[in-house]
C-alpha cells in the first residue's frame, strides 16, 4: 500500500493496541539501479533480525513465535523491490501483516511492541500533501483522493454519485417558449445538494484542500448549492472528467496544483513572518519540538527533505554526533522529524512542507505559535 491509503480510518486502526508483540519494521529502499541492488539483502537481514528478536523474547509464547514467523514471511513475499520508493514499513502481528511502500527515507529498524510505529507514514501522508478531487457533472459527480502524483476514485461515503432519473415537462417549455436548462432544474439542484452535503462530510472527517472539475455551468451551480464546495482552492473549468481517468485528471489538474503550491507558500512565509513580529514563534529543532510536544504549536513549517537523528532526553533534544550508544532504548531517535510531525498533527497543528533551503535561517524547521 501507498500513503494515498492512508485515511483517518485506516490510521486509527493501525494505531489501535493489539496483543504484544506487535512488530514494525522500516527499512530505506532506493527507486532506481544500482542502488536498489542492496535492498533484497537488506530486507533478508532485516526479516532476520526480526525473527532472531521474536525468538529471543521471553514475552513472545511458541505459537506467537510460530504464527509471527509466517506473517512476516509472507509479508516480506508481497514485497516488490523493482518498484520501491524511498522507505518500507512492514507490520506484523500473529493474526494479519500490512506493506506500505512510503514517498520519504525512513531509518533502519525493528520494533516490538503493543501498537504499530506510524510516525514514518503519518509523515510521509503529510509531506505528499493530499487533496480531494470533485469531478461534477449533472448526472454523475465523482471524488478523487490524491497525494502528491497519486489519484485514484474514492468509492464511499456516497460516491460516485447520480441522481435519479429527470423528466422534462415538455409541454410546460412549449407553453411558456422555454428551453430545458440542466442546472436551473429542481431535480438537478437538489442532486447538486445531495453532492455538497456528502462533500461536506468528507472534509468533515479528513480535511484536505478541494480542487473542482465540471463545466462552468456545473462548478457555478454547485457552489450555489451549498457551503463545501464553496471552500475549493481551485476549479478546473472542464466537462467530461467525472470518470477520470487519473492520468488525464492529473494532466488537467496541473497548473491549478501550481498556483495553489506557490499560494500555500507564500501564506506559509506570511504566517512565519507574522509571528515572528507578535514574538509567537518558534525556530531550529530543539524549540520547536518543546513547542509541539507542549501543544503551543498552531503551524509547523519543515523543509521536505530535513531529517536528522537526535537524543530524547528530559523532555528536549540532543545531537548524537554519530553515538547511537543504546539506540531506540536510549532515546536515540533516526527519525526524530517524523516523530515530531505525527506529534504536531495529533495536537491538531497544521503542518506544512516546504522546499529545501526556504527555512535555511531558521535551522530547516519553524513554527507559528498559538501562545
Amino acid at each position: 500500500m501507498e500513503t494515498d491509503s492512508l485515511t483517518a480510518e485506516a490510521l486509527r486502526e493501525l494505531r489501535s493496541p493489539r496483543p504484544y508483540p506487535a512488530i514494525s519494521l522500516t527499512m530505506p529502499t532506493h527507486r532506481r539501479e544500482p542502488d536498489n541492488a542492496q535492498d533484497a539483502v537488506r530486507l533478508r537481514n532485516l526479516l532476520a533480525e526480526a525473527e532472531r528478536r521474536i525468538d529471543a523474547d521471553p514475552e513472545a509464547s511458541r505459537q506467537d513465535r510460530i504464527e509471527l514467523h509466517r506473517q512476516l514471511e509472507r509479508a516480506v513475499a508481497e514485497v516488490d523491490l523493482r518498484h520501491s520508493l524511498d522507505g518500507l514499513v512492514v507490520y506484523a502481528t500473529r493474526d494479519q501483516h500490512q506493506v506500505w511502500s512510503l514517498p520519504r527515507e525512513v531509518p533502519e529498524r525493528v520494533v516490538l511492541s503493543d501498537t504499530f510505529l506510524t510516525r514514518n507514514l503519518v509523515a510521509a501522508k503529510a509531506q505528499e500533501r493530499p487533496y480531494w478531487v470533485l469531478a461534477v457533472a449533472a448526472d454523475r459527480a465523482t471524488l478523487w483522493s490524491g497525494a502528491g502524483l497519486a489519484l485514484h476514485e474514492h468509492e464511499a461515503d456516497g460516491f460516485p454519485m447520480e441522481p435519479e432519473g429527470v423528466d422534462w415537462d415538455v409541454q410546460r417549455e412549449e407553453r411558456t417558449g422555454g428551453q430545458p436548462s440542466t442546472f436551473s432544474d429542481e431535480e438537478t439542484r437538489r442532486f447538486l445538494r445531495a453532492v455538497d452535503t456528502a462533500v461536506g462530510g468528507v472534509l468533515g472527517a479528513d480535511r484536505r484542500p478541494l480542487f473542482l472539475v465540471g463545466l462552468p455551468q456545473a462548478v457555478s451551480a454547485l457552489q450555489e448549492a451549498g457551503a463545501a464546495a464553496g471552500s475549493a482552492v481551485a476549479t478546473v473549468l472542464k466537462g467530461g472528467l467525472t470518470d477520470g481517468p487519473d492520468r488525464t485528471l492529473l494532466q488537467e489538474l496541473a497548473p491549478a496544483m501550481a498556483q495553489f503550491t506557490a499560494h500555500e507558500s507564500d501564506r506559509v512565509a506570511s504566517a512565519l513572518d507574522s509571528a515572528r513580529s507578535r514574538r509567537a514563534f518558534a525556530a531550529g529543532l530543539d524549540e520547536v519540538w518543546e513547542a509541539v510536544c507542549e501543544g503551543r504549536a498552531e503551524m509547523v513549517a519543515v523543509e521536505e527533505h530535513f531529517q536528522r537523528t537526535m537524543r530524547v532526553a528530559d523532555g528536549h533534544l540532543a545531537p548524537v554526533d554519530g553515538d547511537t550508544a543504546g539506540g531506540w532504548e536510549a532515546g536515540v531517535r533516526e527519525d526524530i522529524v517524523d516523530e515530531l510531525v505525527e506529534t504536531a498533527l495529533d495536537k491538531g497543528a497544521e503542518v506544512v512542507f516546504l522546499p529545501d533551503e526556504q527555512l535555511s535561517a531558521h535551522d530547516r524547521i519553524a513554527a507559528v505559535l498559538r501562545y
